[in-house]
């Protein structure tokens, strides 16, 4: 794969197991199922790629088969808000898509992922020809609100330790993100740019919740054992400096 082609042109058939592996396929019938495959693409992007961008008209349905994505904006004094990350499983736009409306955000891959995406007119069809695709949108809609209203309270929090338990919560959201289990497979510098702290802050985060039982550092990853206390995020470590601008937006 090389990043001087476009994401259009690395574009290709899904396989089966690919299919498989997209919740909503599994609420279509048969017909609406065969529709949906038949348009569906499935492209890799690479490390640092933006998959889309702020200001672009959306043209497809988007979703991400593996890897990690993440979905931020920049503000006016030109620092990057991140809103969320995207992990396998994940599906997302689907506002943008109902409205037709250019993106209000980016979306980078944090390491070489598969993409996949269904055409807008698809995307259009299925809405008005399927109830099961109806019901997953409007579910979906529903947790995404939630998601947004919480990545606004998380990027006005101070304390690192919340910060990265909440964000790490949103990422195992089973309606938003149904195929990701117990196990997120990420790096301390891929949590950074997501949760937008330094790699050291991270680090310190995950040995508090380590501590507290709520997390398990694993190589290459962490597993939540506690989902529970990551939402709640009622941790009681030892108060340390308020976050400095540069901290928060350092990563």
């Amino acid at each position: 794969m090389s990043s001087s082609t476009s994401l259009y042109q690395r574009r290709r058939a899904a396989t089966p197991e690919e299919i498989e592996a997209i919740p909503w396929m599994h609420s279509l019938l048969p017909r609406e199922r065969e529709r949906a495959i038949a348009a569906l693409q499935v492209t890799p992007a690479c490390a640092g790629e933006y998959v889309c961008h702020a200001g672009r008209s959306v043209t497809y349905w988007l979703g991400l088969i593996d890897g990690l994505l993440k979905m931020s904006a920049d503000n006016a004094d030109g620092l990057t808000m991140t809103f969320t990350g995207v992990p396998p499983g994940g599906w997302f736009g689907e506002g943008t898509c109902i409205k037709r409306e250019p993106y209000r955000y980016n979306i980078q891959a944090l390491r070489k992922s598969l993409v996949a995406g269904i055409p807008l007119d698809t995307f259009q069809w299925l809405l008005d020809n399927s109830l099961g695709f109806n019901r997953f949108i409007m579910n979906q809609l529903n947790e995404r609100l939630g998601q947004f209203i919480a990545a606004r309270e998380i990027d006005r929090m101070s304390n690192p330790d919340v910060r990265v338990a909440r964000s790490l919560a949103a990422l195992f959201n089973p309606v938003l993100f149904p195929g990701g289990g117990s196990v997120l497979r990420i790096t301390q510098q891929e949590l950074a740019y997501l949760v937008g702290l330094s790699r050291q802050r991270v680090n310190e985060a995950l040995a508090t919740l380590e501590n507290h039982g709520a997390i398990q550092v694993e190589y290459g990853g962490l597993r939540v054992m506690d989902l529970k206390a990551l939402r709640e995020a009622r941790f009681h470590a030892a108060k340390r400096p308020a976050l400095s601008a540069r901290e928060v937006h350092g990563a």
